[in-house]
């Protein structure tokens, strides 16, 4: 079954260089292209993509309230923020809006087949790492409670420390070394924790994490 992507990009040049990678994969299936957010939202209500490839900065709706609007009409499709990294300054407004990862706009060809692929089976997209470069990037912009939120209260002290260790980049594998558990235990916690705080994938995890006060810039 093909994974069927939308892509948003005020960028003609862009949105077709995407579209040739895609269209060139058995398994992917560019169905849509939008100039704008607005007709991105649009596009994903008629033909309910998997994945939107979106851009953070465009004319009129951006990435930023489209994903907003996405998010809160319910959709299943996921929606990836496509980023110049150092100019964009409202990726985390973007993370927080819902979307489920971001990805550079100099990806290989081949990185973004599988970042597509990734999305699409529910999987937070790029590494946690990286996330966790461009939250400590726009720190200033996140709240900082001076407690946990109280839905952290619901998760165990085991489930707390999976969670911070998490958005300390750590995979999986790395936190069962830390913790001396096996992989298949730590992957156990980390589902009970997005179930328990309603979050979609280990992005969302991560900026609660930091807005909670979990986690601080520079943590290690």
């Amino acid at each position: 079954m093909r994974v069927r992507v939308v892509l948003a990009d005020d960028q003609a040049l862009v949105r077709g260089g995407f579209r040739m990678i895609l269209d060139a994969r058995d398994d992917i299936e560019v169905v849509g292209e939008a100039a704008d957010g607005a007709e991105a939202v649009e596009l994903v209500t008629r033909l309910a993509p998997d994945v939107v490839l979106m851009d953070v900065r465009m004319p009129g709706v951006g990435g930023i309230e489209a994903t907003r609007r996405i998010v809160a009409s319910g959709s299943a499709t996921r929606v990836v923020m496509v980023t110049t990294y150092d100019l964009d300054e409202y990726v985390f407004s973007a993370l927080d809006a819902g979307a489920s990862g971001f990805m550079l706009k100099d990806i290989r060809p081949e990185e973004l087949a599988d970042a597509v692929r990734v999305v699409a089976r529910g999987d937070a997209l790029l590494a946690p790492s990286v996330t966790r470069r461009l939250l400590d990037r726009f720190a200033a912009m996140i709240p900082r409670p001076a407690a946990p939120t109280d839905a952290l209260a619901d998760l165990t002290a085991r489930e707390a420390e999976v969670l911070r260790l998490v958005a300390l980049a750590l995979s999986n594998s790395e936190i069962a070394a830390h913790l001396h558990l096996t992989e298949a235990t730590v992957k156990t916690h980390v589902s009970s924790v997005l179930r328990k705080l309603g979050l979609r994938d280990r992005v969302q995890a991560v900026v609660l994490a930091y807005e909670a006060g979990l986690v601080r810039p520079g943590s290690s």
